[in-house]
This record gives C-alpha cells, sequence and structure tokens, in this order.
C-alpha cells in the first residue's frame, strides 16, 4: 500500500476541509452504493481508495454532484388506507 499524503490530495482539492467531504462522500459510494472503483482496489478500505483516487485526480467535487445526481425512479404514493395520517385534522 503506497502512503497518500494530505498535501498529494489538495492539488485537485481546494483545503483540507473539502478533502474531508470529497473523500467521505466517494468512500460512501464505493462502500455502500455500489459504485466501481476507478483504481485497483488492492485490498484497501473505501476510505483509502477514494484518497488515491483523489490525488490521481479522477475525483473532484464536480464529479460527486455529477455522479449524486441520479434520478429517483419511485416515489411512494400514498392509499386511501393511510390518507387520514397524512393530514390530521387540528
Amino acid at each position: 500500500m503506497a502512503r497518500i499524503t494530505v498535501e498529494d490530495c489538495l492539488d485537485y482539492v481546494d483545503n483540507r476541509f473539502e478533502l474531508v467531504i470529497v473523500g467521505s462522500k466517494r468512500a460512501r459510494q464505493i462502500a455502500t452504493q455500489g459504485k466501481e472503483p476507478l483504481v485497483a482496489p488492492e485490498n484497501d478500505k473505501p476510505t483509502v481508495i477514494a484518497l488515491r483516487e483523489i490525488e490521481l485526480g479522477l475525483i473532484d467535487d464536480a464529479f460527486l454532484a455529477a455522479t449524486d445526481a441520479e434520478p429517483v425512479e419511485h416515489f411512494a404514493e400514498p392509499s386511501e388506507e393511510n390518507a387520514d395520517n397524512l393530514y390530521p385534522e387540528a
């Protein structure tokens, strides 16, 4: 495993705070949303994979905004049975 430094990642994000946000969003995408890593996983955890992607310039805030904007396919619609719960009388 190669060592990743904050300074290497700061070439692609504005500051350390943005690095935390971008890194955590990308790690969450990899860990829980089934997104494929853009680098070879090499037995690394999602956080390390995310930082490696940032260090190589593959991930930035614009990339995450584009991938997070996936359309919602279905919204739950109220049924007659629970319609009373939606608009309770005062």
